[in-house]
């Protein structure tokens, strides 16, 4: 890799520790930074992962210009974000707003300045709720999938493409996102900087510190470990509404790729999740747990939803995958089970968290 100085913003978050600790492992002679606010209850315990690796750490926000004057970076992955796809529903947006897209700015201008290249890690949840639900689908014993013939371009039985279309609303969350992809297509084209935005389906995987509104897959092995209650949120609390999940190994294996070539990747947006293959319902994911935990746990059934619930998402990869090769390799059995060992093996550490 060309790369001699990369910045990992929200570096100690799940996807970016894990992503510092890759390249440095892979890497060893480039020079890793991590900048982080340490807002996220259970990012400081990366602070000792980075030491042990020989990684940089920056307590600071992407929200503050003065906490991006850095020089000589010549790759940022922004991986900084308030990941809660309910933040600002019932609250103000301010804090949302400020770090996915203002954040996202100051992120851009680090990259003018240095004239170096970026690589933003965007959401699925740029796509309407309502397109999506509007989708024809049928119910199955444990899920729901979609049908094959679908009214709606970019779309069918394989799931979403980047031709799906973007008018309607998609929560506040997915919004910022989105608007920070737009600025950062005119940074592209207008100052000559490389950049690369990868909309990111249900990413998992060890180090991540799940809760209801984000990380729902550590979130429901770490309830079924501890044996603690869980919900079926929304059309008709049946957990059949569907995902797909991509292990944070993939995305980082994809990563390699791009930055390999930047120049052949640059400027586009791509669809990176774990495809239809890699797709599980609520139920399927409860079972799985059990299967793995041994544990059974009460879960109970709330028919009415929350705004901005999808009952299916699958990203269609076939773009990413026509033009670079590259696939998700990692079952989603194999991610869970790497979760549950790791929360086993840290448990003290964890369990004030995740229980």
């Amino acid at each position: 890799m060309k790369y001699k100085k990369i910045l990992v913003t929200g570096g100690a978050g799940f996807v970016g520790s894990n992503i510092c600790i890759k390249l440095k492992e892979q890497y060893p002679n480039i020079q890793i930074t991590a900048l982080d606010n340490l807002i996220r209850r259970g990012s400081e315990l990366n602070l000792p992962r980075f030491k042990k690796y020989g990684i940089d750490f920056i307590r600071g926000d992407v929200r503050s210009r003065k906490d991006l004057q850095l020089s000589d970076i010549d790759l940022t992955i922004e991986c900084s974000a308030e990941p809660s796809v309910m933040a600002g529903v019932t609250s103000s947006p301010e804090y949302l707003v400020d770090t996915n897209l203002i954040g996202a700015l100051n992120c851009f201008e680090l990259a003018r300045r240095n004239k170096s290249d970026i690589v933003f890690l965007s959401s699925s949840r740029v796509y309407p709720v309502k397109a999506l639900n509007d989708l024809s689908f049928k119910e199955e014993n444990s899920r729901f999938s979609l049908a094959e013939k679908q009214s709606i371009a970019g779309s069918s039985s394989e799931g979403i493409t980047e031709k799906f279309p973007l008018d309607g609303v998609r929560t506040l969350y997915g919004a910022s996102k989105l608007s920070a992809e737009f600025m950062l297509a005119e940074y592209v084209n207008n100052y000559g900087i490389r950049g690369i935005i990868n909309r990111c389906g249900l990413i998992a995987g060890p180090w991540q510190m799940g809760k209801v509104d984000q990380g729902v897959i550590t979130l429901w092995m770490a309830k079924h470990i501890y044996k603690k209650p869980l919900s079926y949120i929304g059309f008709g609390g049946k957990g059949k509404q569907v995902r797909d999940m991509i292990d944070v190994d993939d995305l980082f294996d994809l990563l390699k790729i791009q930055l390999s070539d930047i120049e052949k990747y640059s400027g586009e947006v791509f669809n990176v999740g774990g495809g239809k293959k890699n797709s599980l319902s609520l139920l399927e994911l409860t079972d799985l747990c059990r299967q793995i935990s041994g544990n059974k746990i009460d879960i109970r059934k709330v028919a009415e939803g929350r705004p901005g619930d999808v009952r299916i998402y699958i990203g269609d990869n076939s773009k990413i995958t026509k033009l670079s090769g590259w696939y998700p390799k990692k079952s989603a059995k194999t991610t869970l089970e790497n979760i549950y060992k790791w929360i086993r093996e840290n448990e003290k550490q964890l369990k004030p968290i995740l229980s």
